[in-house]
């Protein structure tokens, strides 16, 4: 969804010739599968950051327009709500350095950014959802200038028929409603990017599938949406709930929703693309002239545009993504579960996790997946969502175990074998899955460390003791101490 979309109405003959396209596209990927050279040899790695702005007092600031403008760097993009920014951070391979590249070039690139929106008084903030927004913030009026952003919010709309409903019971219970998908705006969110073979590509998403528990519990950072405590990683019921195209009546008929965990361990990328076609409409249904078939059969490298499009609106927590650069195609999973923060060091922290990880399950003999129900691992999603670090999950050979204890047990030493086969220096693996190691032993992850700072504000008034708490994790994140170290 980083294309340019322009403000359009799209009429029936639109939707017609538009899915004509996207199947011919997609014949034309299952040719390239078959036939195409990708880019394999040495694989990248890549990192984005979704930020929030705030003002002085910690309330949100609808000011990203401005702080884009001040900052006047490619990397740097519009995202849904006028109160974020996203920072895309050069890609890397590990073996190079990558992870250290990514934490120097983060922190660098956002003490710049920093410095910058502080002059039109904004200020930015990495967390998964900014905790002091309230029901003023979530109108159509918030969503960024782009008009993509509109452009989808009413098509979204148009499929529902009604407005958005948002219902969500944690240790405090939430229920409203919105007249545009700006409650996604809410939602901020890491991602990690590998790139992989089309012959490996299953193996790396099933293994993202398989370890998304864990992964959530460990790192949730969003416990706090309208002034409730719901959640420890709120964004996820948030995000499935904001981006509903479904009445309650297409629920009951079991139709697919767009915000998706999947429902079957996969034996190639096709099956993905495949089902996006299959199950889901288009929200934006823009065809261009390209003929993907001339273009391949002539040597060179189609764009498949309208796939591409189509596949940035169907919101997998571990997307596939397919591109091109120098004309050369490549494949890569998306990992988009965990939240933004708290600081630089957890981030990067966070990615030696997933990179490791993914890989070593990837190596492994025996799949991970072959043992474990698809069900299973969905479970364990939302059971890490709503316990985070607390939370107990199913494993296989195990059965329920303490996202810690299994973290420490198992996942933490192959993390340390995947990160070793990828090239990675025996001291970079120490230090950033040490964080991860820490963070199991002392129990505080973000949403932790912001909740009991609620606590001891009890007395407050809840908004404003969560300004206060926002403040000084503001304060905190900027010191780039792991959040576990916080006192």
């Amino acid at each position: 969804m980083g294309e340019e979309v322009e403000a359009q109405e799209f009429s029936r003959a639109d939707r017609t010739r538009h899915r004509a396209k996207v199947r011919r596209c997609l014949d034309v990927f299952a040719r390239m599968l078959r036939e195409a050279a990708f880019d394999t040899d040495d694989p990248m790695t890549g990192l984005e950051v979704e930020l929030n702005l705030i003002d002085e007092r910690g309330d949100p600031a609808l000011k990203n327009a401005d702080v884009l403008e001040r900052i006047a760097d490619p990397d740097f993009q519009t995202e849904l709500g006028q109160y974020n920014i996203e920072i895309n951070v050069p890609p890397a391979r590990l073996r190079e350095g990558g992870l250290t590249q990514f934490e120097d070039e983060l922190r660098r690139d956002l003490d710049d950014a920093e410095a910058k929106a502080s002059e039109v008084g904004a200020h930015l903030l990495m967390i998964g959802i900014l905790p002091t927004l309230a029901d003023g913030h979530m109108t159509r009026q918030t969503l960024s200038a782009n008009p993509r952003y509109a452009l989808l919010s009413d098509q979204i709309l148009d499929a529902r028929g009604e407005d958005i409903s948002i219902s969500i019971s944690g240790e405090e219970s939430l229920e409203t409603t919105a007249d545009s998908i700006v409650p996604e705006a809410a939602c901020t969110s890491t991602q990690f990017h590998v790139q992989t073979s089309p012959d490996q590509f299953a193996a790396y998403w099933n293994a993202s599938q398989a370890i998304a528990a864990p992964q959530l519990a460990l790192a949730a950072n969003s416990p706090y949406l309208l002034g409730r405590e719901l959640w420890r990683e709120t964004r996820i019921p948030l995000f499935e709930q904001a981006t509903e195209t479904r009445s309650e009546e297409l629920k009951a008929q079991g139709v697919r929703p767009r915000v998706w965990f999947g429902e079957r361990w996969i034996t190639s990328v096709f099956d993905l693309f495949e089902e996006n076609v299959r199950y889901f409409p288009a929200l934006l249904p823009v065809t261009d002239d390209e003929d993907p078939l001339e273009v391949l059969e002539a040597g060179g490298t189609p764009a498949l545009s309208e796939l591409r499009l189509h596949n940035g609106t169907v919101y997998r927590w571990n997307r596939p993504v397919y591109d091109v650069v120098d004309d050369v195609p490549h494949l890569r999973v998306e990992n988009r579960l965990l939240a933004a923060g708290p600081t630089v060091v957890d981030t990067v922290a966070n990615a030696a996790f997933y990179y490791g990880l993914v890989r070593a399950l990837v190596d492994s003999p025996r799949p991970l997946w072959s043992q474990m129900s698809f069900s299973a691992a969905e479970e364990n999603l939302h059971v890490a969502a709503q316990q985070g670090i607390d939370a107990q999950v199913y494993w296989p050979g195990v059965g329920q175990v303490p996202a810690t204890e299994l973290v420490l047990r198992r996942l933490l030493p192959m993390a340390h074998e995947g990160l070793e086969s990828w090239g990675v220096e025996a001291d970079v693996r120490d230090r950033l899955l040490g964080i991860i190691e820490q963070r199991c032993l002392t129990g505080v992850n973000g949403a932790e460390w912001f909740v009991q700072r609620m606590r001891r504000r009890g007395d407050q008034d809840r908004y404003d003791a969560l300004r206060a708490t926002v403040l000084e994790y503001r304060e905190r994140m900027h010191t780039n101490e792991p959040v576990h170290t916080w006192d």
